[in-house]
């Protein structure tokens, strides 16, 4: 069984460079013409920046019948664990680029640029035998990789049908909030870097298989967003993440008239998502997934807490043991959150399994009081962390109260709010047995591109900034 390469009419737009469109007759021509300078055999670790080089890396690893590799981050170890798992992995990188020690095929100087953008009739020549390509369905598309407790890079299969059901269901759902039955049209700028799993899915996908067609380029300043909607047409879609979305409002930059807001990677408060939707004048939508699903449900914050999954996609249990199966999720699978199922297709989303605190005999969540604490006026990010329970090592040794209970500390991106009116603040919004003992104010938090701040990074954060402290 075979599923289409991408959808949609060969001379509309896949993706814009510079307010020029570039085709999918062109993007079919530029795939397939990477795909006979590939490896006759291997694994792809595409490495290009740029968003259409990498969806081009995309569809020639697939009409070659390869597998692409999605880490969480490009750094020499990981490179170097995915080659103890990958022994044939190589790298597809841009002019000058570095294949992190492995065998590295470059993309052609100027491809698709504005400028190297053929003329319809070579266009249509080029495009030749691979003008609407197939794919086996069956084909490991991607293998999307998180890190196991050893560090070594655990990788997710994602069958190519799955993807292709994947990603229609969330053009469909996406566009029931624009009135329309698809995507085509739709211009969207990307904040999110292609190799992510969110910005795969919602940027590259939605331009191979929903009818969108994205912006070359990821911006992450507020200015550089400003500058990348003004150059694409309307109707635009705005693809983000709560941190860059907070960054963009907070700079009051003009911004060209959004039809839809997307978020992702970490819940949203509904405080930011209102004042989102005023200043952006346009409906603000959330996606809820995770890895081993893959996009679930969908929901716009300022309607209210519930989420709905995509079509096809139905929930059984409750609580920590919540189970989704049906449409692009192939067997059922466990959620690693903790949910309340309102009805085989809604729920709300009540926080991590593994990111509960219980103190003093009581609980909540670093999500909960994470959301708190960035609602606070001057704070411009934020994050709880829990200690370890003892000492271990690096002089990091956890602080206690009178009752030998390990207190939560808070770190702050707040220049000139003091404890005191933090604690104040967060007294009033959360029980006393959490707030932070400690509130450690630093220039930045060590984010992902995606604005995901990881457990690790944060734990690295507070060794380098508590031990030998006491936490004091």
């Amino acid at each position: 069984m075979n599923s289409a390469l991408l959808d949609g009419e060969p001379g509309a737009a896949i993706a814009w460079r510079d307010g020029v469109a570039i085709t999918r007759r062109s993007f079919a021509a530029d795939a397939g013409a990477l795909a006979e300078r590939l490896p006759g055999a291997g694994t792809m670790l595409n490495l290009s920046t740029d968003r259409y080089r990498f969806a081009v890396g995309l569809g020639a690893a697939l009409l070659r019948g390869q597998s692409s590799l999605l880490p969480p981050n490009h750094l020499a170890d990981t490179v170097a664990r995915l080659r103890t798992r990958f022994i044939d992995a190589y790298a597809l990188v841009e002019a000058g680029g570095d294949g992190h020690g492995l065998p590295a095929v470059e993309h052609v100087a100027g491809s698709g640029s504005a400028s190297a953008m053929p003329s319809t009739t070579d266009d249509t020549r080029r495009a030749g035998s691979v003008d609407a390509p197939v794919v086996a369905a069956d084909l490991v598309a991607a293998y999307v990789l998180t890190s196991g407790s050893t560090g070594d890079p655990v990788p997710h299969a994602k069958p190519w049908g799955l993807l292709v059901t994947n990603a229609r269901a969330e053009a469909s759902r996406l566009a029931s909030f624009l009135g329309q039955a698809d995507l085509t049209g739709i211009a969207l700028v990307a904040t999110v870097p292609p190799q992510h799993m969110y910005g795969f899915e919602s940027s590259v996908l939605l331009a191979m298989l929903g009818g969108a067609a994205f912006d070359a380029g990821r911006p992450f300043f507020a200015a550089d967003i400003a500058v990348a909607l003004a150059a694409v047409p309307a109707p635009r879609m705005l693809v983000t993440t709560p941190f860059h979305l907070k960054a963009l409002l907070d700079a009051g930059v003009d911004v060209a008239p959004l039809a839809l807001v997307v978020c992702a990677t970490a819940p949203l408060s509904p405080q930011l998502a209102a004042r989102a939707e005023t200043q952006l004048q346009a409906p603000l939508v959330e996606i809820y997934g995770c890895t081993e699903a893959g996009q679930v449900a969908t929901r716009r914050t300022t309607a209210g807490p519930e989420w709905r999954t995509f079509d096809g996609l139905r929930l059984a249990g409750d609580g920590a043991a919540t189970v989704v199966s049906g449409g692009h999720v192939a067997e059922p699978t466990l959620l690693a959150d903790v949910l309340e199922v309102t009805g085989e297709q809604t729920f709300r989303l009540l926080g991590r399994a593994n990111d509960l605190v219980n103190i003093a005999g009581k609980r909540s969540s670093i999500g909960h009081l994470n959301f708190h604490l960035n609602s606070i006026e001057g704070v411009v990010d934020g994050a709880f962390w829990l200690p370890p329970d003892k000492d271990v090592g690096d002089g990091l040794v956890p602080e206690r109260d009178d009752a030998g209970i390990v207190r939560l500390v808070a770190f702050v991106v707040a220049p000139g709010i003091g404890r005191e009116r933090i604690v104040a603040a967060m007294r009033e919004r959360v029980d006393a047995a959490f707030l932070p003992r400690r509130i450690v104010h630093v220039d930045s938090l060590p984010r992902e591109a995606t604005g995901k701040l990881t457990a690790a990074a944060l734990a690295g954060l507070a060794t380098r900034m508590l031990a030998g402290a006491g936490g004091r």
